[in-house]
């Protein structure tokens, strides 16, 4: 049995920017951000809301509008974390995803809690982003807590459900396909609240039916789905 063919580069996903972003009630989050890199009275911003709902499309636009940001999602860094924290300082706007991923490490806690001094000092800005507010997350050193609690708090607010379904059918057109209305029904079955899963799984069905030469309908985004429980 032959292998999938890996399919050729004729599909990129859109860049996460502003411009992309589905607003719904967050008009006053993206406006501040927006402002963040030149107002000097900003220090920085705590984005905080569930999973799916922005937080790495707004700090990924931020820091690709913004030379010289950097984008540290906490969470996929593993044991570079530490490390990565502790040179962070030298970017001129520093975006930190994922707080929560560290909660509760101590040295982890530290190096942040560094880290935030350090960019205040040099007049840095930062983005922070978790699921949660900070007294929320499970950290331990109350002068961390104190510290991002003291940030702009940015809560997001989740998308309606016709918003997230525009959200999912924009994705697929910005790697250049569309979604029938059928597969869309679909997904909002398995995935009723789960928009980050939705959008993984898109980009992952349009790899698969470029490789496989499969259009892509309901039989084929459960193949691709059961796939992925095997794995």
């Amino acid at each position: 049995m032959s292998s999938p063919q890996l399919p050729l580069g004729l599909r990129f996903p859109s860049p996460r920017r502003f411009d992309n972003f589905v607003v719904g009630d967050n008009a006053n989050t993206l406006a501040l951000l927006k402002r963040l890199p030149d107002d000097h009275e900003l220090t920085g911003g705590f984005l905080h809301g569930p999973e799916g709902s922005g937080k790495t499309h707004l700090q990924s636009a931020l820091v690709g509008s913004h030379p010289g940001a950097l984008y540290l999602p906490l969470a996929m860094l593993g044991n570079s974390a530490e490390l990565a924290l502790a040179a962070a300082a030298e970017a001129t706007l520093i975006c930190v995803d994922q707080i929560d991923a560290i909660a509760g490490q101590r040295g982890l806690e530290i190096a942040l809690f560094n880290l935030f001094n350090q960019a205040r000092e040099r007049g840095h800005p930062l983005l922070l982003a978790a699921r949660r507010s900070p007294t929320q997350i499970g950290l331990l050193l109350p002068d961390l807590v104190s510290r991002l609690s003291s940030l702009v708090q940015c809560p997001l607010q989740p998308l309606s459900d016709a918003l997230r379904r525009q959200v999912v059918a924009a994705r697929a057109q910005q790697r250049g396909f569309g979604l029938s209305e059928a597969v869309l029904e679909f997904l909002f079955r398995r995935f009723p609240r789960d928009l980050g899963a939705m959008l993984d799984l898109v980009d992952q069905l349009d790899q698969k039916s470029l490789a496989e030469h499969r259009r892509i309908t309901v039989p084929f985004v459960r193949d691709v789905i059961e796939s992925r429980k095997t794995r």
